[in-house]
């Protein structure tokens, strides 16, 4: 491949990303979403989030269980520490302190 041909690629790929995330912005006064799409689209950050945490804390292949590992006690204790104390900076220092402990020990 070329350097044009990359270059070519990259160009490409941003303008059609721009177009993407910017075009409802630009012409969304134009176009407006009805009321169950405005609903369904308040949850999309959250999905998107749980879409990238999950397979971190629960790896898993085709045709078996996800294997449980530190990284899945570390998140329980974190949420179970952030119910009790309801701090973010608690939470992310017991669930850092949890995962560090768990792979030293195993």
């Amino acid at each position: 491949m070329s350097d044009t041909y990359i270059a070519l690629v990259i160009l490409m790929l941003g303008i059609g990303s721009l177009l993407t995330r910017a075009g409802y912005l630009m012409l969304g006064q134009y176009f407006p979403l009805s009321k169950a799409v405005s609903r369904g689209l308040r949850y999309a950050p959250v999905a998107a989030l749980t879409a990238i945490v999950v397979p971190s804390l629960l790896p898993w292949t085709a045709g078996e269980w996800p294997q449980v590992g530190a990284e899945f006690f570390a998140a329980v204790a974190a949420a179970l520490a952030f119910l009790r104390v309801r701090n973010i900076l608690f939470m992310i220092g017991v669930g850092m302190i949890i995962l560090w402990l768990l792979r030293w020990l195993f």
